[in-house]
């Protein structure tokens, strides 16, 4: 049985813990409502930006000439997997749950006799899918020293891909990140950027019977676009990953607070006990010595 100073000492340390932990929740209740923001904020541009790909690739499938960012490479071979988790732990099963279905999706892959390349974006997921894909990892992206997730970080990691896909490294890509949904939800989503195609549920705009004329003609836009589409799906994923960490992280702490509280009642009882016995004994051994006097 631990001895009062051991309990006195497991309540402090818990006390201290909580500390930390109520700590970073505030810490991450502050910076949730901004990355919220800026996550919000950026689907109306892309979910415009998928509405117009569907309508413009509705007029270019079956044409030999289309882009090869949309058209494809005419194989499925080799897939392109970028993993984007977050760089610092702390929040729940949010890395886990990305981690986990890109496994999945790979172990999919290779049952086929598909070939498998991982690019990571963020520590965490790299750290975990070394462990049993190491040889499969071509590149790693990590942002530790940037303050503020940006474009020019979503441009380098498409750049990236990009130019791999030009060398013919790869047939398909697809992008793992955790959308953001709300506080308690951020659902682990698997989208192909490459080739490109619009999510499930982009309805092409309705032109009510308008005809537009391109200029320059719909190939030209696409060569141009195709290239912006995929930096910007990135640079999506990369915001609602950072929300979805700071809200997967406050919800976390909370945990671990309400946790330690639970803790240092259960070691306050049994702290009480441990000195009422201890008193109990002590006033015992001087009643029987004062009768044995």
């Amino acid at each position: 049985m631990p001895s009062l100073k051991d309990l006195k000492n497991r309540i402090s340390s818990v006390k201290s813990t909580q500390k930390i932990t109520k700590a970073k929740q505030m810490v991450a209740a502050a910076k949730l409502r901004r990355a919220e923001e800026r996550a919000t904020e950026a689907r109306p541009y892309t979910e415009r930006m998928e509405a117009v790909l569907a309508n413009l690739s509705a007029g270019a499938k079956g044409n030999p000439n289309a882009p090869k960012l949309l058209a494809g490479t005419g194989k499925d071979e080799t897939h392109l997997l970028i993993v984007a988790t977050a760089d610092k732990g702390l929040c729940g099963g949010f890395n886990s749950s990305i981690v986990r279905l890109a496994r999945e999706r790979i172990a999919k892959l290779q049952g086929e006799g598909k070939k498998v390349k991982i690019i990571t974006v963020g520590r965490k997921g790299n750290d975990q899918l070394k462990r049993l894909y190491n040889e499969l990892i071509v590149w790693k992206a990590n942002f530790v020293d940037v303050k503020q997730i940006g474009f020019g970080e979503a441009r380098e990691i498409a750049d990236k891909v990009l130019s791999m896909f030009e060398a013919g490294e790869f047939d398909v890509a697809t992008l793992f990140y955790g959308k953001f949904k709300n506080v308690v939800t951020q659902i682990p989503t698997a989208q192909q950027i490459i080739p490109a195609v619009a999510p499930e549920g982009v309805v092409a705009p309705d032109l009510g019977g308008a005809i537009y004329e391109y200029e320059p003609d719909e190939q030209d836009i696409l060569t141009a676009l195709l290239p912006r589409y995929v930096a910007v799906q990135v640079f999506r994923a990369l915001l609602e990953n950072v929300a979805s960490e700071q809200a997967a992280s406050m919800s976390a702490m909370d945990n671990a607070t309400r946790n330690a509280g639970e803790m240092i009642d259960k070691l306050n009882l049994r702290y009480n006990r441990a000195r009422q016995a201890q008193i109990t004994t002590e006033l015992i051994e001087i009643i029987a010595g004062a009768e044995a006097l």
